[in-house]
């Protein structure tokens, strides 16, 4: 896909990309509702509680603008799309497959947030349903599950792999322990939503299946709260004590943007709320006008993955019917062997995605 305009930026943001990054523009060369956004986020960020960090992109075009970017921030929940990612990469490689079975450990539990928080030790759950709890649900118990199974090391080191410097899983999910060795940026994972919304992220069937995922999150008051209602928005929320974040794909008439917003360090979660929300309607307002622009300009659409005709109809429906693509009747374990928890993360395959911290006690 051609890519016709770089990024503008308010901020520490460096140029570190799973694509090729594009080139840098004059501000005299910004359209106008790109330069309206980027001069009222300025202004919002003045009046920002805490501390924040941010970045919008139109994904068509790769225009855009940030505010500090390129900060390491607590990424509370948001740190369960690398699981996610890694998950996937995993399966992918054959490592396992969406209908094995994990069990709970008691090791697994966080009281934090979640249904599996209180289920028997060896209670069961597929990969598949562990996926659906982690992102939509925000379960940190199936996270544990999923980070145990995969293994930390292997999701930092595919981070690394795809050029995201920020990102880091330095624990397992515990609300009441080292809650900030969970790391990202705004702009790490605009750079991973943006390789799944291309179809690029590991393959075209594991981005399909990890936006579908990311579309079914059910804490919607963040990004979601002042868009229309009904639009496709594949995203995932975190939220803990002092910290606020919310980072996904707004599908804009199938034109899709992506917008990452982390706050931390607020004097209230009400705060971080009200400063989200209003920097997503910006943001969506400006990306209204700009398609508008794009369109008059000639531009092409978006060619990747769309919203509301290739993203919602599987949004709700399981992921049997792609099951057999990773795990083939003669192929598939009943079961996935369990490490016992005092174990170091076992060593998994190398990475073969084709793209070059803080946990979430809910949300």
């Amino acid at each position: 896909m051609a890519r016709f305009a770089g990024h503008l930026f308010l901020g520490c943001l460096l140029a570190v990309t799973l694509a090729a990054p594009p080139a840098r523009v004059r501000a005299a060369d910004v359209p106008g509702p790109m330069a309206d956004l980027q001069a009222k986020l300025a202004v919002a960020s003045t009046h920002a509680p805490g501390h924040i960090a941010l970045e919008v992109e139109d994904l068509a075009t790769g225009y855009g603008t940030a505010i500090n970017a390129d900060a390491s921030m607590p990424a509370a929940s948001t740190i369960k799309i690398p699981v996610m990612v890694e998950v996937f990469r995993q399966m992918a490689a054959g490592t396992f497959g969406l209908r094995d079975v994990l069990h709970v450990q008691s090791s697994d539990r966080d009281d934090g947030w979640g249904d599996l928080a209180d289920a028997p030790r060896g209670t069961a759950r597929t990969v598949d349903q562990l996926l659906r709890l982690m992102i939509e649900e925000s379960d940190n118990t199936a996270t544990n599950m999923l980070i145990r199974l995969v293994g930390r090391t292997r999701i930092n080191a595919t981070m690394s792999e795809l050029g995201l410097s920020r990102t880091r899983v330095g624990d397992y999910i515990r609300s009441e322990g080292d809650i900030r060795s969970l790391r990202s940026s705004p702009h790490d994972m605009t750079r991973l939503l943006e390789a799944m919304a291309q179809a690029r992220l590991i393959d075209e069937w594991s981005s399909r299946e990890m936006l579908a995922i990311l579309t079914g999150q059910r804490h919607n008051g963040l990004i979601p709260a002042p868009l229309p209602k009904g639009m496709a928005i594949a995203h995932k929320t975190g939220t803990l004590h002092d910290t606020l974040n919310d980072v996904g794909i707004v599908y804009l008439r199938d034109e899709p943007y992506v917008i990452a917003v982390m706050t931390t360090h607020l004097p209230s979660l009400s705060d971080g709320r009200v400063f989200i929300r209003h920097v997503s309607s910006l943001a969506f307002t400006a990306f209204e006008r700009f398609a508008r622009w794009r369109e008059n300009e000639g531009l092409p659409a978006f060619d990747g993955i769309a919203g509301s005709s290739q993203l919602l109809p599987g949004a709700d429906q399981p992921l049997a019917p792609d099951v057999q693509m990773w795990t083939p009747q003669e192929q598939a374990p009943a079961t996935t062997p369990q490490a016992p928890p005092d174990q170091p993360d076992a060593p998994a395959p190398a990475a073969t995605a084709t793209p070059a911290g803080e946990t979430g006690a809910g949300g």
